[in-house]
C-alpha cells in the first residue's frame, strides 16, 4: 500500500472469515478509531479510546475479540468476551453489530439487559455463548445466580463508559471487574474522559494504548444554509408538538430525526395517527426493507420518514423540504449531518428542532461551533394553525379555480342559487373543502410554553442535581407527564444510595437516568418516582434485580405505607 492510499480491513491482518461480512455489509476502509485500536487490541493491548458516538467504537473493539475465537467445536460453554453498555438499546445494537461481524464464524452472542424475562437468557447461556453484551445491572445478577461464568473470559469491555458511571453503575463495574479473571484483556471507549472515568481506567487497565480520536471541526460554510427554528417544548408534548409543527408547515416530504428505534416506531404510529403517511427507517431493518421504505418516500406514496441517525446517512430525496429533530442532536456535527439532507444542490429547505428545558444549552453549543443562529421562536397556537389550514384551503381553491374544469358542477351552484345566495353557497362550499382537508375546528388545544432550563449539559442528569433527602431537583413529571411512586423494601440500613436506585431503574428497564424522578430514602425502604406508564416494567425489573446483594419487595406505594414502613 503506497502512503497516499486509504488503508483496507485487510491491512490489519483480519482473518477472512471477518473480512468477507464486512465487505457485504458495505465496510470500504477502516475509520480512524479503527485504525488505531485495533492493531494494539489484536496484540492483547489492554486500549484506552476517548471518541465520539458514530465513530466505529463497536467494530473497533469487536472484530479483535472475535479474531480470537476458536473453532466452535473447542470453544468453551462460557463466554470468552464481556461487553458492558449502560442502556439495553445499545446491549441490543452492538449485539446485532458483533453478530453480523462474526456470522461466519458461528459466534454466539447474547445481549442480556433489565425490563425482559430473565429465563430465556437464562437458557441461552446454558447453551453456550462466546460473547455477552449486557448492561451492568442485569450483568452483575446473572453472576450472583451463577449463571454467567467469568471461567473462560478473556476480554472485557466498557462501552460508553462516562455514560455509565453517570448513570449510577460504578460499583457494579467496580464488583465485575473485580469478579474477573486478572489476566484479562480491557477495553475502555468513552466519549468523554471526565476524572471519575479517569480512575477507573487507571485501576483497572494495565499500561494501555491511549486512543483519542478528536471530533472533527465544524465550520461554518459547512452548514447548510436552510432556515433554522427550533420551538421549546415540555417533553411529554413533544408528540402532539410534531404534529402541530407539520400541520403548519406542510412540508413536501420531511424526514424526522429520532435517537432510538423505539422513538422511531412510536412517533410513526402518531403521525399515521394524525392522518400523515408516514415510514419508519432504522437499523433494525433489513437493508431490502429500507430500499422499499425509501422507493416510496422518492415516489410520494408516503410524506414522511422517521428514521435514526444511522439508517438515514448519506440519504438524498430530492423533494425533501424539511428536516425535524425530535430531539436536539448530542454532538454539533450531527446536527450538521441531519440538516443537510435539506437545502442541497441550491434548494431551499427548512430545519426544526424540539427542544425541552434541558435541551437548550446544547442549541446554544451547536450555535457556537456552526456559527450560525437557531432562531428560537414560540410552537404555533391553535389560532396560528386554524390560519395555515385555511391559508391552504384558499391556495387548494384557487388552484381549482385556475386550473380544473368546473362546468359539469354549474348546476348545482344555480339550482342553489335559486333558493340561497351565491356568496353563501360559496361560503357552504369552502367549509366542505376546508374540512375535507382536515381542517377542522375545536379539536386542538393550546401546548403549554417551556421556558429554557438551568444552565447544565443538556440531557445529563448527573448525580448533582439531587435536593435534600436524595430528591431530584426537577421531579418526574415535571413537564406535565404523570408519574406513581414506587415502595422498595431497602433503605439506608442496607446501604441504599440515591445512585443505586438510579442505576438499578436504569439498567432494567427501557427508562434513563433522567426519567426518574423523585427520590426518597429512609432507614428501613426508599420511594422512587417514575413515570406512571412504565411503572410495571420498572416493578417486573427491579423484582428481578439484586440491590445491595438483597432483592427487596418492589411496588406502588400505597398511602401511608411509607410512614408505617412496612413492608
Amino acid at each position: 500500500m503506497s502512503p497516499t492510499e486509504d488503508p483496507a480491513f485487510a491491512d490489519l491482518a483480519l482473518r477472512e472469515e471477518l473480512l468477507r461480512p464486512l465487505t457485504a455489509l458495505g465496510y470500504e476502509e477502516p475509520t480512524p478509531i479503527q485504525r488505531e485500536a485495533v492493531p494494539p487490541l489484536l496484540a492483547g493491548r489492554d486500549v484506552l479510546g476517548v471518541a465520539a458516538t458514530g465513530t466505529g467504537k463497536t467494530a473497533a473493539y469487536a472484530l479483535p475479540l472475535l479474531q480470537v475465537l476458536a473453532p466452535l467445536p473447542e470453544r468453551p460453554g462460557t463466554p470468552t468476551a464481556l461487553v458492558l453498555t449502560p442502556t439495553r438499546e445499545l446491549a441490543v445494537q452492538v449485539s446485532e453489530a458483533v453478530y453480523k461481524y462474526g456470522r461466519e464464524l458461528g459466534a454466539r452472542v447474547l445481549p442480556v439487559y433489565g425490563g425482559t424475562p430473565i429465563g430465556q437468557q437464562l437458557r441461552s447461556l446454558e447453551r453456550g455463548v462466546d460473547v455477552v453484551v449486557a448492561t451492568p445491572g442485569r450483568a452483575l445478577d446473572l453472576l450472583g445466580r451463577g449463571a454467567l461464568s467469568f471461567e473462560a473470559l478473556r476480554t472485557v469491555v466498557l462501552d460508553e463508559a462516562d455514560e455509565m458511571l453517570d448513570m449510577g453503575f460504578s460499583e457494579d463495574i467496580e464488583e465485575l471487574l473485580s469478579a474477573a479473571p486478572e489476566d484479562r484483556q480491557t477495553v475502555l471507549f468513552s466519549a468523554t474522559m471526565p476524572s471519575r472515568t479517569a480512575a477507573l481506567a487507571r485501576r483497572h487497565l494495565r499500561d494501555p494504548v491511549r486512543v483519542r480520536i478528536e471530533r472533527p471541526a465544524v465550520a461554518a460554510g459547512q452548514v447548510p444554509k436552510v432556515r433554522q427554528i427550533a420551538y421549546l417544548v415540555p417533553r411529554a408534548h413533544k408528540t402532539t408538538a410534531l404534529g402541530r409543527v407539520l400541520d403548519v408547515e406542510a412540508p413536501t416530504a420531511a424526514l424526522v430525526f429520532c435517537r432510538t428505534r423505539e422513538q422511531v416506531d412510536t412517533v410513526t404510529e402518531s403521525l399515521n395517527g394524525r392522518g400523515y403517511r408516514a415510514e419508519a427507517l432504522h437499523g433494525g431493518m433489513g437493508q431490502d426493507q429500507r430500499e422499499r421504505v425509501l422507493g416510496r418516500l422518492r415516489a410520494g406514496t408516503a410524506d414522511l420518514l422517521v428514521a435514526t441517525d444511522v439508517a438515514a446517512r448519506g440519504l438524498d430525496v430530492e423533494h425533501l423540504s424539511h428536516v425535524v429533530n425530535f430531539d436536539v442532536p448530542s454532538a454539533p456535527e450531527s446536527y450538521v449531518h441531519r440538516i443537510g439532507r435539506v437545502g442541497r444542490a441550491g434548494r431551499e429547505g427548512v430545519a426544526i428542532t424540539l427542544a425541552d428545558s434541558r435541551e437548550h444549552r446544547m442549541l446554544k453549543t451547536i450555535e457556537r461551533v456552526t456559527g450560525q443562529r437557531i432562531a428560537v421562536e414560540a410552537l404555533p397556537t391553535v389560532a396560528d394553525l386554524h390560519a395555515r389550514r385555511l391559508e391552504l384551503t384558499r391556495a387548494a381553491l384557487r388552484e381549482s379555480l385556475l386550473t380544473d374544469e368546473l362546468d359539469r358542477f354549474r348546476s348545482v351552484v344555480e339550482s342553489l342559487g335559486d333558493e340561497f345566495d351565491l356568496v353563501q353557497i360559496a361560503l357552504a362550499a369552502v367549509k366542505l373543502a376546508h374540512e375535507a382537508t382536515g381542517g377542522r375546528d375545536g379539536e386542538d388545544v393550546d401546548i403549554p410554553a417551556e421556558r429554557p432550563g438551568p444552565d447544565r449539559d443538556a440531557g445529563r442528569g448527573t448525580r448533582s442535581e439531587r435536593g435534600p433527602r436524595g430528591e431530584r431537583a426537577r421531579p418526574a413529571g415535571g413537564d406535565g407527564s404523570p408519574t406513581t411512586r414506587l415502595f422498595i423494601g431497602a433503605g439506608r440500613s442496607a446501604g441504599i444510595r440515591p445512585q443505586d436506585l438510579v442505576g438499578a431503574i436504569a439498567g432494567e428497564s427501557s427508562l434513563t437516568g433522567r426519567d426518574v424522578g423523585g427520590i426518597e430514602i429512609t432507614e428501613r425502604f426508599s420511594l422512587v418516582e417514575v413515570p406512571a406508564d412504565k411503572a410495571e416494567e420498572v416493578i417486573r425489573g427491579l423484582r428481578g434485580a439484586t440491590l445491595r446483594g438483597r432483592r427487596p419487595t418492589v411496588r406502588r406505594d400505597r398511602d401511608g405505607a411509607g410512614a408505617r414502613g412496612s413492608d
